[in-house]
């Protein structure tokens, strides 16, 4: 049952357009939940180490949505490359999956 789930990350240069994804993705039903938090990343970046704030975007959601919600994320991310990751979840409380469900448009 919880192989159906999934977490998706990215990462964005501030509060404001994280906050703006956030709202725009739940709006659509592609995210029950979004959660942000501030970061500090350390990577390179066309040959040079950078270091930079950011602001981690963790999103609650199931895997029949992750390729729309994907292509969302690419048509309105302000990034060259941006990091977008799909994280299985493998286990989790019933009920708050149901939550994700109810909260969520699948396509399977």
């Amino acid at each position: 049952m919880t192989s159906e789930y999934c977490v998706a990350m990215t990462t964005l240069e501030d509060e404001d357009s994280a906050s703006r994804l956030a709202r725009a993705v739940v709006e659509a039903k592609l995210a029950a939940c979004v959660q942000l938090m501030h970061i500090r990343s350390t990577f390179c970046w066309e040959g040079a180490v950078e270091d930079a704030r950011e602001v981690l975007v963790l999103i609650k959601t199931r895997i029949g949505v992750y390729e729309r919600l994907e292509q969302f994320v690419r048509d309105i991310h302000p990034y060259d490359v941006p990091e977008i990751l799909q994280i299985p979840v493998t286990s989790g409380y019933g009920p708050y999956l149901s939550w994700v469900d109810d909260n969520t448009t699948a396509t399977d």
